[in-house]
């Protein structure tokens, strides 16, 4: 189905990670202008390898979305030549898993902004070049400890992906006048290798394809799903 992405300027933060590359493949299947941020090299060296021909529509930018200016910074690149930005799908986070009384306050402040921080930056500014035009996707990742209240052994994590859950559903009341969607999705565990090598001798028949996930969020940025907000899709198989 065609989305009516065709021509739109998509930005896609962690974008060279292994739910990324199939998000960013999607988008650039629709006609969209994809800019992805990428910090490790050899990653953004394997999307474009992945991408093959498609990476010719991908637009890459080195940017550290914890930090303020340079958030701003990938914000006016995405958004050229217009200054318009019509999708942002806010990728990036980070994951522990500890008792508490293991988990120091550097993993506790990371986790914060990997996943909180980074979502509160880049919505602030991708909002500037949205609410002039009304209207806009905001796509974030919750986590499922973050919809059931938390879970033993996450405690920094879960805290971490509550914020972010929070601010897509206070977004999605602010910006609601303005044409400007906001919603989340909180996969199960996806089909990715740093999984399969985490968890060797799991059962990988529920596992989420990262191929999946990734048509549930170019389906949530496009104009079949324009009175969607403030919603948490829940994603899981089997």
């Amino acid at each position: 189905m065609d989305q009516g992405l065709t021509g739109k300027n998509v930005l896609v933060t962690g974008g060279t990670g292994a739910l990324g590359t199939d998000v960013v493949r999607a988008f650039a299947g629709t006609g969209a202008h994809v800019t992805v941020s990428w910090v490790v090299g050899r990653e953004r060296d394997a999307l474009l390898a992945e991408l093959g021909s498609a990476g010719e529509k991908v637009r890459l930018e080195q940017a550290d979305v914890t930090d303020p200016d340079a958030v701003a910074a990938l914000c006016v690149a995405a958004a050229k030549p217009t200054g318009r930005l019509d999708v942002l799908v806010q990728l990036v986070g980070g994951f522990t898993f500890a008792p508490i009384d293991e988990t120091d306050p550097k993993t506790w402040h990371k986790m914060l902004a990997l996943n909180a921080t980074s979502t509160f930056l880049c919505a602030r500014e991708v909002v500037k070049r949205m609410r002039p035009w009304r209207s806009g996707r905001i796509i974030t990742v919750a986590a499922v400890p973050a919809v059931d209240r938390g879970a033993a052994n996450m405690s920094a994590y879960a805290a971490a992906k509550a914020a972010v859950l929070n601010l897509t559903q206070s977004l999605s009341k602010e910006l609601v006048a303005d044409g400007i969607t906001v919603n989340a999705i909180a996969p199960s565990i996806i089909d990715t290798p740093a999984n399969r090598a985490a968890m060797p001798d799991a059962d990988t028949s529920t596992w989420l394809a990262p191929a999946a996930i990734a048509e549930v969020i170019v389906w949530l940025a496009g104009e079949s799903a324009a009175v969607v907000t403030g919603t948490t899709v829940m994603l899981s198989k089997g």
